[in-house]
């Protein structure tokens, strides 16, 4: 098979990761979850008591952090964080650290050097407008707020019991804003991609529906 690359962006709790994932597995190609690298930043400046609007200390972190996938594993610094990246804390504040210039700038070029070297599925906010501009397949995935509440929820609340669907919802809305209307790299569809909307939609279907565009695209 040739060397492709499939941009997969949306807002969050579209269920992009979960797609993505099946979707490298299918295709025998490299799964990169960007957004989980901006996590896994959130997750140390958070640990470290990193004031966030400190814009110097986190530039000094992020140049002693390492991040990388192994066997569907995101590790920070030689550890796999898989879990601890999934937590409502990061989920409110990676927003705030991935609209910061120098984090997207120094984690863009780290995602473009995987890129270049093999074949990869690559799912996050900007992937298609600004990471990989010239991806072989752009997928813009998304689903009605209220419905993407509702898959959060529904992870959230196995660690989180006083967790609410309500404030799930609106938690939603406000990282919908911040990423859509930051600076850098906002959150959009890029002119070229495919939209497909998983509000009544199985996982198994959406996955379906991707790879018919990709095999017929070939």
């Amino acid at each position: 098979m040739k060397k492709i690359s499939i941009a997969i962006d949306g807002p969050a709790g579209a269920g992009k990761s979960t797609i993505a994932k099946i979707i490298s597995k299918k295709l025998k190609i490299t799964y990169i979850d960007t957004g989980a690298m901006y996590r896994a930043l959130t997750l140390k400046l958070l640990d470290n008591k990193i004031n966030l609007d400190d814009i110097n200390s986190i530039k000094k972190i992020l140049t002693n952090t390492t991040i990388d996938f192994k066997n569907n594993n995101i590790y920070l610094d030689g550890k796999i964080v898989n879990e601890q990246i999934r937590t409502n804390k990061v989920n409110n504040n990676v927003s705030k650290v991935a609209k910061i210039k120098e984090v997207r700038e120094e984690l863009v070029k780290k995602q473009r050097q995987i890129a270049c070297n093999k074949s990869v599925v690559m799912d996050g906010r900007d992937i298609g407008t600004y990471v990989l501009p010239y991806a072989t397949f752009k997928f813009f995935i998304t689903a009605s707020v209220e419905e993407r509440g509702k898959r959060r929820y529904k992870d959230l609340i196995k660690k989180e019991k006083d967790i609410t669907l309500e404030k799930v919802i609106e938690e939603i809305k406000i990282r919908d804003k911040i990423d859509s209307t930051r600076e850098l790299s906002p959150l959009k569809m890029s002119k070229d991609a495919i939209l497909i909307d998983t509000t009544y939609k199985t996982i198994e279907e959406t996955v379906n529906e991707i790879l018919t565009y990709i095999k017929e695209g070939r």
